[in-house]
This record gives structure tokens, C-alpha cells and sequence, in this order.
């Protein structure tokens, strides 16, 4: 799938509007040199942020955390609540795979379910070498349920920062393939005639001051999810990596 005469963003830009209107598409397809133009009627698309399953006959819960946005604090304590209400949970795989990021608080308070109360989750960097410290300022309600976490390339950001403080602090097993390797935090600046620009301010160190940054997390147990199966290879070791703890 492609575009002519316009990038992938910027058509995408132009298909978004407000739900409930139209957008009209010109398709070309393979041998035909008429376009197919289709209408479309756009709706509203509502992404979780947090998603909740139970594997190992319900003796282990899967969550999947896809971003730290600004829903995640509500979906998150939803799913905690839920957890604690299920008596057949043993463990958790906490999914961090393909999880771009996001707010980094949302990191510090999702960590501070797993790690005793003031306890060191990142250092922000700056410039002139100074840290900042972030920790956690709650008790942790799942800290007595054993944890794995699940790990990939797609694996950035505040999610690393995650991954990272759980194994500094708690020798938690990061389990899948080496992350992406963002370390850096960034802050969006307006420009004129609506241009924008990312200027790197600092940038986070896991509590064991690693730099992240081009290197990623190495996974405690490295394994490829094979995509030529429909079973989830990756998944599957997190699970054996709790019932065999």
C-alpha cells in the first residue's frame, strides 16, 4: 500500500476528520488505470491503552500495556483492581512489546505498583551533568505477585524506563528481544507559520545509571517471536520463566 503525489503522513493528516463526516478516496488498483474513488464515513476509534487477559488455565495475567498516555492512570487501576479481586492469579507478564512510550510519569506511577514506596525509578539528566530523581510515592498493591516482562524492538521510551527500573530494583527477568534504545526526553517548540521542532533537553538513566540510548535493554532470556507460527513464542516463555519460579 502507497500513496502518489502526497507522503503516508500527510495523507493520513488529510483522512482524519472529525466523526461522522466524509472523505472521499481514490483507490488505483493493479490494471486498471480509473481510480476507484469510495466514500468513507469516518468514525471515532477508541485505542486502549491497557488490555487484560488470563492465561495457564487463569493462574497468570497478561497485561499489555500499548502506551502511557492520558487515559493509562484509569485503564491501569481498573486492571490492578481486577487482578486483586481474581484469587486464581499466581503472576504476572507484564507486555511492555511495541510500546512506543509516552508520558514518563505514567512510567514512575505504573512502577510504583511494583516497587516498595520512595524507591528510585529514573534519573533525569540535564546538560551540566545535574540528576533529577523520580521515584515511587505509593504502596504497591501487585509487589507479592512474581512478574516477568516482555520486551522487543518496538520497546521505547517510557516503557524501557519501565522495564529498566524493575529489573534495577527487583531483579524482575525482562524476557523477548533488545528494546528500542531511546534515552533521550524531548520538548516540542512552536515555530512560525505553524512549523514545529523537537529539542532534546535531557535525558534518563535507569537506577543503576545505564544510558539507554542506541543500545536498548538487553532481555534476561533472549527469544525471537517466530512469525511464521501463529503461537506466541515470546509470551509462552514468560509464562514457563513464572511457573517454573
Amino acid at each position: 500500500m502507497g500513496t502518489v503525489g502526497i507522503s503516508l503522513p500527510d495523507a493520513v493528516e488529510a483522512i482524519r476528520g472529525p466523526a461522522d463526516s466524509k472523505v472521499t478516496l481514490a483507490l488505483l488498483r493493479d490494471g486498471v488505470n480509473e481510480p476507484l474513488l469510495v466514500d468513507v464515513v469516518r468514525r471515532e476509534i477508541s485505542v486502549p491503552s491497557v488490555i487484560l487477559s488470563y492465561v495457564s488455565d487463569g493462574t497468570i495475567a497478561h497485561i499489555r500495556l500499548l502506551k502511557f498516555a492520558g487515559e493509562t492512570d484509569g485503564e491501569w487501576s481498573k486492571t490492578v483492581s481486577d487482578i486483586l479481586k481474581n484469587p486464581q492469579v499466581k503472576g504476572i507478564v507484564l507486555d511492555l512489546r511495541n510500546n512506543p512510550g509516552g508520558y514518563l510519569q505514567g512510567a514512575v506511577d505504573i512502577a510504583g505498583d511494583f516497587l516498595p514506596n520512595g524507591t528510585l525509578v529514573v534519573y533525569e539528566e540535564n546538560s551540566n551533568g545535574s540528576r533529577n530523581e523520580f521515584k515511587t510515592d505509593k504502596l504497591p498493591k501487585l509487589a507479592k505477585l512474581p512478574l516477568v516482562v516482555l520486551i522487543n524492538k518496538g520497546s521505547a521510551s517510557a516503557s524501557e524506563i519501565l522495564a529498566g527500573a524493575l529489573r534495577d530494583q527487583e531483579k524482575i527477568k525482562l524476557v523477548g528481544e533488545i528494546s528500542f534504545g531511546k534515552g533521550t526526553i524531548q520538548e516540542p517548540r512552536q515555530l512560525e507559520n505553524g512549523a514545529g521542532i523537537h529539542i532534546t533537553s535531557a535525558k534518563w538513566l535507569t537506577p543503576k545509571a545505564f544510558w539507554v540510548n542506541e543500545k536498548g535493554l538487553e532481555p534476561d532470556v533472549s527469544i525471537e517471536d517466530d512469525t511464521q507460527t501463529t503461537e506466541d513464542e515470546q509470551l509462552q516463555e514468560a509464562v514457563g520463566q513464572l511457573e517454573n519460579s
